[in-house]
């Protein structure tokens, strides 16, 4: 399938529908409020360029506004005269002798449409072959005042510029180098499109080259005139057709520049200054974010600080009371495992303080002893109930152990000190009187992270208990308890079913063994109570040692986890708007100049300003 070829005029409606979407994107972006320095001053830049568009869209059939550009005495109103083909416009080669601008245009043009005040220039309607489709203003030197005053030649300049589409830079072999020329050249040159003209042909070197080598590192220069006004003049007096650089010079302007053009460089102009703008912008960012990006470590520091104080503290608090933890979970750990031999140890072990009593109770002689004995076990009962409310409060002790007015304080005042340097409006977001409001802040975080520990302590006893109840954790406790009492049983079994009875009876033994007496049974039991000691001082270690360590990983994960804002979330949050303001400007700059490099063959044969 053969691919169409597009029409100059669905060319034309294309590249106008795709400046109107990036302007749509870029007046979106404008709307967006970001409270911070930059990005104010970056929306205001922008808005100065946007409000050329309209004025773009009144210019579009309205001629080329050409302006000449240069220092005293190097022959611009010369050169005005030379392409007119007379002279309108007073010369002079050491003084400045323009000081009203003088704007020639054609006797058909209406100069309401070009934006130009005609009350600002000595305007003058001519018949020309350049006038057909451009309007030339002769502008006033920049270098004969040092500020631009109101009424001075630098102000009359600067307020004619805007509404120019092509400058013709004109210099001399004396002038091409001024430093004053070209740090305004450089202001003016934005939004315009450039023609580079070396006059006194008839008496300077030619310093195209180094002139260009100069102007290479900022502006992009396809081609350099070397004129000889006068004597284009004089020839075009003699009914001559001018010839060399002045004769093509000529052509550009007159033909090159027609109505065919004036889109395309208008277009290019406002693309330019529009990169333009926005490469400024993003140079001011890339120097500001420096500020926030220490703000933003900073508040990420503090954070980071107040997690670790309060998982240190929370892992102190909870280890303190280790012994209630291990309590509960034994017995959690108990009650799951069922009914079993190792289990009744369990029991046994874990209700070992109530079972003693018990015992006590049954050496009671009096009602004397009864009352005694029953008054040590209240107050036993007591005292593992306040050990009980006295873990529970643990918890409630980090509020005071957490953070106190002056750590408060020296917060605010450390942030403050980044954020003077971040470009953020400060006033919303840190004043002096704020501590109140941090206090609060404080506390809420407190509250969250204190209801959360006492509800995840109970999922961790849960847990650690179910793991240890597991199939293979049962069954292998419950195979290492055994051991001993199956040794035990065997032993009484073959002494009372072989040794002492069918042996001897079957022939195998030649007497009988006495059976066994209580030297074998008392030191029996008490290497099972010793054996089930061992066993059961294996399980409570891991049950410890697994507590502890989920203690602090508990500890580390719960400040990790509700703490998703700091002391000052609002100014986290602008930090954070402000980065990704960041990213949409670049966004926004990347598209521009994508937009701008499709741009740049439309006017290859004219200069422009690098951005």
């Amino acid at each position: 399938m053969e691919a169409r070829i597009m029409t100059p005029e669905l060319e034309q409606l294309t590249l106008l529908t795709e400046i109107d979407d990036l302007l749509n994107r870029i007046r979106r972006w404008k709307q967006q409020e970001v409270p911070w320095e930059p990005a104010t001053n970056a929306r205001a830049l922008v808005g100065e360029v946007l409000n050329r568009v309209q004025s773009l869209r009144i210019r579009l059939e309205s001629p080329l506004v050409v302006a000449t550009f240069g220092g005293t005495g190097t022959g611009k109103s010369t050169l005005v005269n030379a392409l007119i083909g007379q002279d309108v416009t007073q010369t002079g080669r050491q003084r400045p002798t323009t000081v009203t601008p003088v704007l020639l245009v054609h006797p058909g043009f209406d100069l309401q449409g070009t934006g130009l005040d005609p009350d600002q220039f000595q305007v003058k309607r001519l018949e020309s072959p350049v006038l057909r489709d451009l309007i030339l203003i002769d502008c006033p030197d920049p270098d004969t005042s040092d500020v631009a005053e109101q009424g001075s030649n630098l102000a009359r300049l600067r307020s004619i510029l805007p509404h120019c589409d092509v400058l013709l830079c004109v210099s001399t072999q004396q002038k091409y180098r001024s430093a004053r020329i070209t740090d305004e050249l450089a202001d003016a040159a934005a939004g315009c499109r450039l023609v580079f003209v070396q006059s006194h042909a008839d008496q300077d070197s030619d310093i195209r080259a180094d002139w260009k080598a100069a102007l290479q590192s900022k502006y992009q220069v396809p081609e350099m005139f070397f004129v000889d006004s006068r004597r284009a003049l004089r020839e075009q007096a003699q009914g001559l057709k001018p010839t060399g650089d002045f004769g093509r010079l000529q052509e550009l302007l007159s033909s090159q520049l027609g109505v065919s053009r004036r889109m395309a460089v208008r277009r290019a102009n406002l693309i330019d200054l529009l990169e333009e703008v926005l490469a400024i912008s993003r140079s001011h960012y890339e120097e500001s974010l420096v500020g926030v990006r220490r703000l933003l470590g900073a508040l990420d520091d503090q954070q980071t600080e107040l997690k670790e104080r309060m998982s240190s503290t929370l892992r102190a608090e909870l280890l303190v009371n280790r012994n209630l933890w291990e309590r509960r979970l034994l017995g959690a750990v108990t009650d799951l495992w069922g009914f079993s031999p190792f289990s009744a140890v369990l029991r046994l072990y874990n209700g070992l303080g109530g079972f003693l009593a018990s015992l006590t109770f049954l050496r009671a002689a009096s009602s004397a002893q009864m009352a005694l004995i029953g008054a040590v076990q209240g107050a036993r009962w007591l005292r593992l109930r306040a050990e009980e409310q006295s873990a529970e409060s643990s918890l409630e002790r980090l509020s005071a152990c957490g953070i106190a007015d002056h750590q408060l304080q020296e917060a605010r005042v450390r942030i403050f000190g980044y954020l003077r340097g971040s470009g953020i409006e400060s006033g919303e977001y840190l004043q002096k009187r704020d501590l109140e409001e941090l206090r609060r802040q404080a506390a809420r975080m407190e509250t969250h992270f204190l209801s959360d520990a006492r509800r995840t302590i109970d999922q961790l006893i849960e847990k650690l208990a179910e793991q240890h109840t597991a199939v293979v954790e049962r069954w292998t406790m419950e195979c290492l308890f055994l051991l001993y009492p199956l040794f035990v049983t065997m032993r009484m079994g073959y002494n009372f079913f072989w040794s002492s009875f069918l042996g001897p009876i079957l022939g195998v033994m030649s007497q009988a063994a006495p059976l066994l007496t209580v030297d074998f049974y008392i030191p029996a039991i008490f290497f099972l109570v010793v054996w089930s000691s061992v066993v059961v001082l294996m399980l409570t270690q891991r049950l410890k040692r697994g507590l502890t360590d989920h203690i602090g990983q508990l500890a580390q994960r719960m400040a990790d986890t509700q703490f998703p804002e700091g002391l000052f979330p609002g100014l986290e949050r602008v930090c954070q708007e402000i980065l990704r303001e960041d990213r949409s400007l670049q966004d926004l700059s990347e598209r521009t100049e994508r937009f701008r490099r499709r741009l740049a063959d439309s006017t290859p044969f004219l200069g422009v300003r690098r951005t």
